[in-house]
């Protein structure tokens, strides 16, 4: 980032003008997405915004992004914005800097975003972050499996879905899973196992989650029930018996035709699209318990500001520009980096979005032709973090379910959320391979996530 800046007098910490109050600010963001996805999003801002000269997109590998950016974000190299998913809030806490309250309220972000956003991204009155997007869970299932089998409708309760069960799994004189109804029941081959069971241990009640002291807790009895009912599908002794560890992974499977049923989230449908184009499936809101109130999974990212950044020399600021020393250079990098999070972010009533200058704090409102966060969800095909935009999606035919799904969203605090998965996968196992009962495996592995780091 660089800042070139133009009649300015300072006094003390705080800012004095003379007009002109102008300074150009250039932005690095970061993120997992293609460029695509912000097509348009980014120009028209630059547009907008006169603070902004330069907007520079990169997107880097899933698979090491984490590791990367905390990388670079040690180096002083990082950029200005980069996503970071709703489990990693405390690990990136001492390294980003919360909205201004004079740019984003408590308040207007919780009105703004379905509840479990300002659960994963507000502590402490502070927000850490802001999504374009948030996913959960849902329930993927093979149209014409269904109707081979005299299915009419998806499963809307676990308790109809044990019943498709039996209609759906079709296993041969050897013992040999031919078809299977759903894939629940092991870690390795099901994608997002650990959600899952997630998603079950909170759908029953469970007090997962940290005690007043700070300790990791979910060996409850109701914790006990949800991994019972998770692992019965992998039990050859179960009469929902649908599933074991030699079957192809759950999303190779559910293209290969051999899998009615499985749950995951709404990135996964486009893979299996073009995998098998001819696929005849569809999607359905995540199955619940009858009688108990009704709650989903999250996994999604926001949109966070690096608390430091190296400055860099800017080659196309004019000759006798005023230099900006390091503290209020920063301060005007966090003060635009946060407008265009919140112009991505928040709706814009009558198509405007008003922006504040970061030296005088006078505002301008700038005319808008489109809502950029409709834009990204359009061209990335993703469910809506923002209530509004939930209530337009209802009536997509795939997102739907996802999009709801996201006003009953709950999580937890997982600390290390990377070492709480293996942890997670492993329980299953234990359980799987008959080395411990749905007690002894939940009593060790919350011995195990108490280890890893809160």
């Amino acid at each position: 980032m660089a800042v070139a800046l133009g009649g300015l007098l300072f006094s003390g910490c705080g800012f004095k003008s003379a007009a002109p109050e102008t300074y150009q600010v250039k932005l690095e963001v970061w993120g997992i997405l293609d460029s695509d996805a912000y097509a348009g999003i980014f120009s028209e801002y630059k547009m907008t915004n006169p603070y902004v000269i330069e907007i520079n997109y990169r997107k880097l590998p899933i698979e090491t992004y984490k590791e990367d950016l905390l990388n670079a974000l040690a180096a002083g190299n990082g950029p200005d914005i980069f996503m970071i998913r709703n489990a990693w809030r405390g690990a990136f806490e001492d390294k980003v800097v919360p909205a201004p309250d004079y740019l984003l309220t408590e308040k207007q972000y919780r009105d703004v975003f379905v509840d479990v956003v300002a659960e994963d991204f507000v502590k402490d009155g502070k927000i850490y972050a802001a999504p374009l997007s948030v996913d959960s869970l849902a329930l993927y299932y093979n149209k014409d499996l269904f109707n081979a089998a005299g299915i009419a409708r998806p499963p809307a309760t676990w308790e109809e879905l044990l019943g498709d069960v039996r209609k759906l799994s079709r296993i041969n004189q050897f013992g040999v899973i031919d078809q299977s109804a759903i894939a629940l029941g092991t870690a390795q081959n099901i994608n997002r196992s650990t959600d899952v069971l997630q998603a079950l241990m909170l759908q029953m009640g469970s007090d997962i989650g940290q005690t007043k002291e700070g300790r990791v807790e979910f060996s409850d009895e109701k914790s006990r029930k949800a991994l019972e009912f998770y692992t019965q599908f992998a039990n050859i002794s179960s009469s929902f018996y649908s599933w074991n560890p030699r079957l192809h992974y759950s999303i190779d499977a559910f293209y290969e035709n051999t899998l009615a049923m499985m749950i995951n989230y709404s990135w996964k449908y486009a893979e299996i699209k073009q995998k098998n184009a001819k696929l005849n499936f569809a999607t359905a809101s995540l199955p619940q318990f009858s009688g108990t109130t009704a709650v989903n999974f999250p996994n999604y990212f926001g949109f966070a500001v690096a608390k430091n950044k190296v400055a860099e020399p800017d080659p196309a600021a004019q000759a006798g520009a005023v230099k900006l020393d390091p503290e209020k250079q920063n301060y005007l990098r966090i003060h635009e980096a946060w407008q265009l999070i919140n112009y991505m972010t928040l709706p814009h009533p009558d198509n405007t979005v008003t922006l504040q200058n970061g030296i005088a704090g006078t505002t301008k409102s700038f005319p808008l032709s489109f809502d950029p966060t409709k834009r990204y969800l359009e061209r990335a095909n993703q469910p809506a973090a923002r209530r509004d935009l939930i209530e337009w999606q209802k009536q997509d035919v795939v997102l739907s379910p996802f999009a709801t799904g996201n006003l009953i969203a709950r999580n937890w605090y997982q600390g290390n959320p990377e070492a709480m998965d293996t942890i997670f996968a492993e329980m299953i196992d234990s359980v799987n391979n008959k080395e411990q009962n749905a007690y002894e495996a939940l009593t060790a592995a919350v011995k195990r996530a108490n280890l890893v780091g809160r």
